[in-house]
């Protein structure tokens, strides 16, 4: 199909994960392979250069694409600020253009309940999060202007819903949201797309925890409503490749949340 033929995307958090069945294993490389299988030429970023460097070599060998791999690590002591620059002006020197960003990176100390959260863990979700999403927004704000681009951004049910033991997470998911409505409503003027996704897809973290520990892992996942946990490649990669392809744009309002088949329920 090819829908984004000699365009460039920005995809945080798409470090190389792979499931027992080969499936792609995280949602930032579920996104990656779906975009591409279209054609889209990457910048992929994660804190682990080997997962990167192995999405690397399996995407341009597999589809004839380039892909540029940026170690970053937006973190509570950091100068988070200059990293995201970094990143977004590779980009632009490698590529002349970015016409995606989609926001997915994302930490978090889950299972700790709000009376015993630290500061410490707090601030890993609001910075690998939150923070990372405002800077990298901002900084490729003008370039997404240039070529009337599309910003894809993730939020949660565990913040729809208040999961327990996910204060940090959830926080920081429901600041995205809002920050995603508020450039949703700025940046119409400027034609460029902002969407944000909450979805629930079976990862190879999640497979894991299956296997290790069986009994928590029935206890505390629950399948969503459509039956079945969502695929990060052909479910919510493609949804991601749909709202940054060009018939999308002008059909679309401020903002589109996935919430219902595949999204987390309480």
């Amino acid at each position: 199909m090819s829908f984004l033929l000699g365009k460039t995307a920005i995809i945080t958090g798409a470090g190389r994960a792979i499931l027992s069945n080969g499936r792609c294993g995280s949602i930032g490389y579920g996104i990656a392979t779906a975009y591409a299988k279209e054609g889209a030429n990457l910048v992929i970023t994660g804190r682990n250069i080997e997962k990167l460097n192995a999405a690397k070599e399996e995407l341009e060998r597999l589809y004839d694409i380039q892909v540029l791999t940026m170690q970053a690590d937006v973190n509570a002591g950091a100068n988070n600020e200059a990293i995201v620059n970094n990143v977004v002006e590779k980009a632009i020197e490698t590529f002349d253009r970015i016409d995606v960003l989609i926001n997915n990176a994302q930490a978090s100390a889950s299972g700790v309940p709000l009376s015993e959260h630290t500061t410490e863990q707090f601030d890993l979700a609001m910075y690998s999060g939150l923070y990372a999403a405002f800077y990298y927004m901002k900084a490729c704000y003008p370039h997404l202007a240039k070529t009337k681009g599309s910003v894809i951004n993730f939020a949660s049910g565990a913040g729809l819903f208040g999961n327990f033991g996910q204060c940090a997470y959830a926080a920081a998911k429901e600041g995205i949201r809002g920050l995603t409505r508020v450039a949703a409503t700025e940046w119409a003027k400027d034609g460029i797309n902002v969407n944000i996704i909450c979805p629930l897809a079976w990862t190879a973290q999640l497979e894991q925890f299956q296997k290790a520990y069986p009994d928590a892992f029935d206890k505390n996942v629950h399948t969503p409503p459509a039956g079945h946990f969502g695929d990060a490649e052909l479910e919510i990669g493609r949804v991601c490749v749909q709202l940054a392809s060009p018939d999308f744009k002008y059909m679309t309002g401020e903002t589109l949340t996935l919430e219902g088949g595949l999204g987390q329920r309480p």
